[in-house]
């Protein structure tokens, strides 16, 4: 009997010894996981303290979960930067037609674009979100209603813009997906910079209506020298939004004429001196999304687009090239490589697409080699290891093209979709050679059923010689 119990102790150590790897390396590769999963998502920290554009300091105790937006641009930025679950209150007006408004409630006043201030109020929001274009009376009026109110800056530039995706994140818990849509802005233009070095910069007259344009300090100049011309009335002189004479537009004679509107179709509306042009006579007209070039938010970037495509269509393509490559490649850490050496593009972004459109967000970056499947034990039963076939995170593609203008023609956004195309799909990526299990745990490495072979033949020894006994 002592014999027994010592040979079956033994058999029992054999097991033991062999079975830690497996919790090990279970726990090294969740630990992994976590950790990879934990550095990508960008995450707010609360209480968060921020002073805006009226000297007014802003805190925020925890993450809102009722946000109002005033305007057409501080609601298509929150859509954006997928955080419209919080929204409860923002204009359902033409301007934000293509928002999806379900059951939220109407912040504006009805045929206006005045903020319902009484409305507002007994929304009992957590925060309220307040375009620069917002009177400061408004303001003034809900904060002395006891109602939070973030006043956002002036634009000037597409750093002011990236500011206002990013501190728009800040105040309605959505930092990741603010700091994704700043890093899709960023790539795309970094593409069209590159295709537009060297180019010959042509000049072109930005016309807004009824004799107005934009000069130095306002974010469309911007958008015009990046789309490689120069902007007319920053070479007048010209800073802000103001008129611009008929005789300043003839003299200063442009090649391009770029335009705002709702309906690519429809004739521009155009003042004489711009009817005048050489632009004009040779038809060399940009009519630009107004919603995309006229509001501080990330498609402010479709606008650039879309002028360099008619200025520059050479330089378009290149960008486009640039951009396809980077995602069948490098692809910003987009791109996931499987067992056999296969690279797996987890997203379809290129010039002119909307940002969001995943290849499939459920497809696979690990697919095995065929490394431990099939591995036959000496008991005669075939163990067969499901390898990695769902190793990807999900992706929330659900893409909603969202255009507004608020009227004043100093904003636009072009989209309210969910931000997160950038997720990192190399997070999915397995070696064959560190392991070929699936994250269920459901094979078992050849190792190990050695062992278990092992104490099964010691056990078996053991009994023959118990009944030897």
């Amino acid at each position: 009997m002592r014999k027994l119990l010592t040979i079956l102790l033994a058999a029992f150590l054999i097991a033991s010894v062999a079975a830690p790897p497996v919790a090990a390396g279970a726990a090294g590769a969740s630990g992994a996981t976590g950790a990879s999963a934990a550095q990508a998502e960008a995450t707010c920290e609360y209480p968060v303290e921020l002073t805006d554009a009226t000297g007014e300091d802003v805190t925020l105790d925890e993450p809102p979960e009722r946000v109002v937006a005033l305007q057409a641009s501080d609601a298509q930025t929150v859509f954006e930067i997928g955080a419209e679950e919080s929204l409860v209150g923002m204009p359902i007006n033409d301007f934000t037609s293509h928002h999806d408004a379900g059951n939220r409630t109407n912040v504006a006043v009805e045929g206006q674009q005045n903020v319902d201030i009484e409305t507002v109020v007994d929304l009992e929001p957590d925060v309220v979100l307040a375009a620069n274009v917002t009177e400061e009376e408004d303001i003034q009026q809900l904060r002395e209603a006891g109602v939070t109110v973030y006043h956002f800056e002036t634009a000037e530039d597409l750093t002011d813009v990236r500011e206002n995706v990013q501190r728009t994140g800040e105040l309605t818990g959505a930092c990741e997906g603010a700091q994704e849509r700043i890093d899709w802005m960023d790539e795309r233009l970094g593409a069209l910079e590159t295709a537009l070095e060297g180019v010959e910069r042509p000049l072109a007259y930005w016309s807004m209506g009824g004799g107005y344009t934009a000069g130095n300090g306002t974010f469309q100049n911007a958008i015009l020298e990046t789309a490689g011309v120069e902007n007319l009335a920053a070479e007048a002189g010209i800073a802000g939004w103001q008129e611009i004479s008929n005789e300043v537009v003839i003299e200063e004679n442009p090649e391009w004429i770029v335009y705002g509107t709702a309906d690519p179709e429809m004739e521009p509306a155009l003042s004489e001196g711009a009817m005048e042009t050489t632009a004009y006579e040779e038809g060399n007209l940009v009519a630009v999304d107004s919603n995309a070039v006229s509001q501080p938010a990330p498609h402010v970037v479709t606008a650039i687009e879309t002028i360099v495509e008619a200025v520059h269509p050479e330089a378009y393509e290149e960008a486009q090239a640039i951009l396809e490559e980077g995602n069948g490649t490098e692809g910003a850490s987009e791109n996931a490589t499987d067992a056999n050496g296969t690279e797996a593009n987890a997203t379809n972004d290129s010039v002119g697409e909307e940002p969001n459109e995943t290849a499939d967000s459920n497809e696979t970056a690990n697919e095995s080699t065929g490394v431990g499947e099939n591995t036959t034990n000496e008991t005669g039963e075939n163990t067969t290891n499901e390898t990695g076939e769902n190793a990807t995170d999900e992706i929330d593609a659900d893409d909603k093209t969202e255009n507004a203008t608020d009227g004043n023609g100093t904003e636009a956004n072009a989209t309210g979709e969910n931000a997160t195309n950038d997720t990192d799909g190399a997070e999915n990526a397995t070696d064959p050679e560190e392991s070929a299990e699936s994250d269920d745990g459901d094979s078992i490495p050849v190792g190990i059923v050695a062992a278990v072979v092992a104490a099964i033949a010691v056990i078996a020894a053991a009994v023959v010689g118990f009944r030897r006994l």
